[in-house]
């Protein structure tokens, strides 16, 4: 954490009684403090300083927050380990940071398999702990110091971590706090990104580095329009950064509801591209004194590099937010292939410089001699360029225009995934002789993951999403596999990338057959189904998440169904009955809970449809 926070958890601001919130628990500034210097004092015990990498696999719950502050108060620096990731992906992350001690609580101990480095359990060392000082340690840190390890997608198939600096996090809070007004207006910071997610770094620094209150958002809650807003406006929450595709499920909450977030003074769209209609109806529906801001960033220049804000936009369906200007202290080029500036107007490849520069990948030299080059414009010695692979151009204005990646780097809901680690979890297959992975957006459907893939032995490729389930996360398994005789090439004998033909919309899965519809509500969920999904062969049995759906989809499918039905279905219903045949006798059921005659006699009516076998499985459901 950059030094102005450790200054800012102490005694003095204690007195404020300004509580971090997460599911009914909290912490004062003060309790935080106290809680974190125990385990400063613990982890020095164990040999944790400056450089020395620890693991962080907890919950996002306050205990996190401890654990965080402990360890950089001890000098150390965290590495951020998402629970819900696969074992295999965990266990690569740990190897590759060369971690000197893990810290987790008992219940997650389970998520490694035959962990390579010590462990030290939060909650199994709960009574050493209290016994420590809560007085703070001598501080160890330095700003060229690491303050932390995130891990982000490779194109070998190996995670890499990028090593942030106390300077550079120090340098993007000073930037937010000047470019935001953080503490002039934003008191109650809403928490929404994955511990794993530089964005974490972000919420966490602008929150507690102006003394304001942070707000953890349950991750469930974040597909839940209804239970987001409401959290918001329990908590007072006056400054969030959204990724676009929440923002997006929010903003058709309101709309539909009428509501608004006048309430809010600071909203930020940031980690991913979005349309200037899209912030034309956010407009619609902030205050007047609501700033609206799109924000850039990666995660090897330290979360956020640019920031762009106006009232005056014009219209443009197909047209992207500018990305903006530089906060302070960062620098933004257009280069060509030489690595020259280019004029106004004109496409190149996006360079950042500045303080926000990460200082590379960890135990990775060769990638971060690639990836990080000397910068030319530099008065410093040793200064570098970070060459994000994006590629953008400079508007006459003077802001900055995002118009894609330059290489197989892609992004998607918020999230930055490199397809040749996909590629390269397909290789590992035994009947896979070849995989290629491209982000689609044909006509008709939404963006998503579509992995072609050579194999004699391939009958089934269900099997495949299986596999790479076992190996990657979520978001990064393709919603369509294809099967293809040979992987296309160009003349000059490389992927022709182009060459891909779009997935077969009435392709099946194995020996997957397709079940129409037999009830009005089976047939109205599949119509709903087709038009979230933009697929145009779907059966009543298909599986919601083997169709291409994910949780963000997921999350229109609630809101829709319950609008189109009038029941109130949570969103667990879809994750736990994942067919349209299953979520129809969801919608049944729930329609029986209470209504009145004439309901009652409608949906028996309907009931009355199915056959006798349909009609014992729908009874076995409501004995569950």
């Amino acid at each position: 954490m950059p030094p102005r926070a450790l200054r800012g958890t102490g005694p003095a601001d204690a007195g404020r009684g300004r509580r971090g919130r997460a599911g009914g628990g909290s912490l004062t500034y003060g309790q935080l403090d106290a809680k974190a210097n125990q385990l400063a004092h613990h982890l020095r015990a164990r040999g944790i300083g400056p450089e020395v990498l620890v693991g962080v696999c907890l919950e996002r719950t306050p205990e996190l927050l401890v654990a965080l502050l402990g360890i950089l108060k001890a000098g150390g620096a965290y590495v951020p380990l998402d629970p819900t990731y696969p074992a295999e992906r965990l266990a690569r992350m740990a190897s590759e940071a060369r971690l000197s001690l893990l810290l987790t609580q008992q219940s997650l101990v389970e998520t490694f398999a035959n962990p390579e480095v010590s462990l030290y359990l939060l909650d199994t060392e709960a009574p050493a702990r209290a016994a420590q000082s809560t007085q703070a340690p001598t501080r160890l840190n330095t700003l060229d110091g690491l303050a932390y390890v995130v891990f982000t997608s490779g194109s070998t198939g190996t995670p890499k971590g990028v090593m942030i600096s106390h300077r550079s996090w120090t340098n993007a809070y000073l930037g937010w706090e000047r470019s935001y007004g953080l503490r002039e207006h934003c008191r109650s910071h809403l928490q929404m990104a994955s511990f794993s997610f530089d964005v974490f770094a972000g919420d966490l620094s602008r929150a507690l580095c102006s003394g304001g209150k942070l707000v953890l958002c349950p991750r469930e809650w974040l597909l839940e329009p209804p239970r987001l807003l409401a959290l918001m406006k329990e908590q007072a929450v006056d400054c969030a950064e959204f990724v676009p595709a929440v923002l997006r499920g929010l903003l058709q909450h309101l709309e539909e509801t009428g509501q608004t977030l006048d309430f809010m003074r600071v909203l930020v769209a940031g980690s991913d591209a979005w349309y200037v209609n899209e912030y034309h109806r956010l407009q619609a529906v902030i205050g007047d004194d609501t700033r609206l801001i799109n924000s850039y960033g990666v995660s090897e220049a330290t979360i956020d590099s640019t920031w762009f804000e106006s009232g005056d936009l014009g219209p443009g369906d197909t047209q992207l937010v500018p990305i903006g200007r530089p906060f302070a202290n960062n620098r933004l080029y257009v280069l060509d292939a030489h690595q020259q500036p280019v004029p106004a107007g004109i496409a190149g490849e996006l360079f950042i410089g500045g303080e926000g520069v990460a200082r590379g990948y960890c135990h990775r030299p060769d990638l971060t001699a690639e990836r990080f080059v000397p910068d030319p414009f530099a008065t410093e010695p040793g200064a570098r360029l970070y060459r994000t692979g994006d590629r953008a151009r400079y508007l006459l204005g003077g802001d900055l225009e995002f118009l894609g990646r330059a290489d197989t780097q892609v992004k998607l809901r918020g999230f930055r995934v490199e397809l040749g680690e996909i590629e390269s979890a397909l290789g590992k297959h035994p009947a896979v002789q070849g995989a290629v992975v491209l982000l689609r957006e044909d006509p008709g459907t939404p963006r998503r993951l579509v992995a072609y893939v050579v194999g004699s032995d391939l009958r089934d490729t269900a099997v495949l999403r299986d596999h790479l389930r076992e190996r990657l996360p979520d978001y990064m398994v393709p919603a369509v596999f294809v099967r293809l005789e040979s992987i296309p090439l160009s003349p000059n004998g490389k992927v022709d990338r182009k060459a891909f033909p779009a997935p077969d919309a009435t392709q099946r899965t194995g020996e997957q057959q397709l079940v129409e519809p037999r009830s009005e509500t089976e047939a109205s969920l599949l119509a709903l189904w087709k038009d979230v999904l933009g697929q145009t062969s779907l059966g009543v049995t298909d599986d919601f998440f083997d169709v291409g759906g994910h949780s963000l989809l997921a999350t229109q499918i609630i809101s829709r169904t319950n609008a189109m039905f009038q029941v109130t279905l949570p969103l667990r219903a879809l994750f736990e009955h994942p067919t349209i045949a299953g979520m129809a006798e969801q919608v049944v059921l729930a329609q029986l809970e209470g209504v009145d005659e004439a309901a009652l006699a409608s949906a028996m009516e309907e009931v009355g449809d199915l056959s006798d076998a349909d009609l014992e499985k729908l009874l076995e459901g409501t004995n569950e």
